[in-house]
């Protein structure tokens, strides 16, 4: 049998990254070269005029132009910690490079920090993921199907558990009918307007999609994209090659969650483990660059506090 290149490509070893990232100063010079690109220019005037001060550990830039102090991390989404930055970027590294996920006391262990902690670190690395890949739409054409999250007990058997949490996954595929991207969503229902709704915010116009003839997965019409069914029945998925990839996508999925997390909140914080199983896998061509493009969508992320945190989470789904 064949190796699969991307299964086994030599992505980037701790050897690597402590070579790259493992002091302190190594990882003030990649921040500041992704927060400032062309230079550094004072947040207040604008002015690149600058020097630098260390205090309590921590690098700050001062304005020679109005002297207003500026640290690496402000406005970030490492905004307010007072951790060494080396330990966020181990953070990002074991985050970014976990196939079948990380779980937080797993990161707590990993980075000799304590569990509250580790768990900040965590959800706010998910939810810069989450958000990077929610804005790009799904192109092409699309094997689309339903699922569910949770159910464990104790609870009702079938749809009607109170326990579970309604997805919808979406994989787009290429010119030779390989996986592209996916899409990974929780939604109110298995409604044609929940549908339609997901699918303006999650597919671009145009879109061939193909489904397993649920009702409501005709409202992806709404969106502009065509539609067609294949009738599943009493059907194995080995029997259905026309959903080989979303089942697979599915089961890589519960393999990560019964794997690295055994259970969390589902309908609190599906959206980002969601995201962040979808973020990994669209990347999944060039292990060694998830580093680097986490350790800049973290740079460039909205600060996150821990009450916006969990208020957001509370009220997402």
């Amino acid at each position: 049998m064949a190796i699969n290149r991307i299964q086994f490509q030599h992505g980037m070893s701790l050897l690597e990254f402590n070579s790259r990232y493992g002091t302190e100063s190594q990882c003030s010079e990649a921040l500041f070269a992704l927060r400032w690109p062309t230079g550094f220019a004072c947040p207040q005037c604008g002015s690149g005029s600058h020097y630098r001060l260390l205090r309590d550990d921590r690098v700050l830039l001062q304005c020679r132009a109005c002297r207003r102090q500026t640290s690496l991390t402000a406005g970030t989404l490492m905004d307010s910690s007072k951790l060494p930055l080396r330990v966020w970027f181990l953070a990002i590294y074991l985050v970014s490079q976990a196939k079948t996920g990380l779980a937080s006391l797993a990161l707590k262990r990993q980075l000799g920090v304590d569990y509250r902690t580790a768990w900040l670190m965590h959800h706010k690395l998910m939810s810069a993921m989450a958000d990077v890949d929610a804005k790009e739409p799904l192109e092409g054409d699309i094997q689309l199907d339903d699922a569910y999250l949770g159910g464990e007990r104790p609870g009702t058997p079938g749809r009607g558990s109170p326990n579970k949490v309604p997805i919808v996954a979406a994989v787009a595929l290429d010119e030779r009918q390989h996986p592209r991207r996916v899409k990974l969503s929780p939604i109110a229902g298995f409604t044609t307007e929940a549908i339609s709704t997901w699918a303006k915010q999650n597919l671009a116009p145009g879109c061939d999609v193909r489904s397993d003839g649920l009702a409501c997965f005709a409202g992806v019409i709404d969106a502009g994209c065509a539609h067609s069914y294949v009738v599943v029945g009493d059907r194995k998925p080995r029997d259905l090659p026309q959903f080989t990839w979303v089942n697979t996508v599915l089961g890589n999925l519960k393999n990560m969650i019964d794997g690295a997390y055994k259970a969390f909140d589902f309908r609190k914080y599906a959206q980002r483990y969601l995201g962040t199983f979808a973020y990994r896998f669209n990347r999944r061509h060039d292990l060694a660059a998830i580093v680097s493009g986490l350790v800049r969508h973290a740079a460039n992320a909205t600060p996150f506090p821990e009450r916006a945190l969990r208020r957001v989470a509370e009220v997402s789904h």
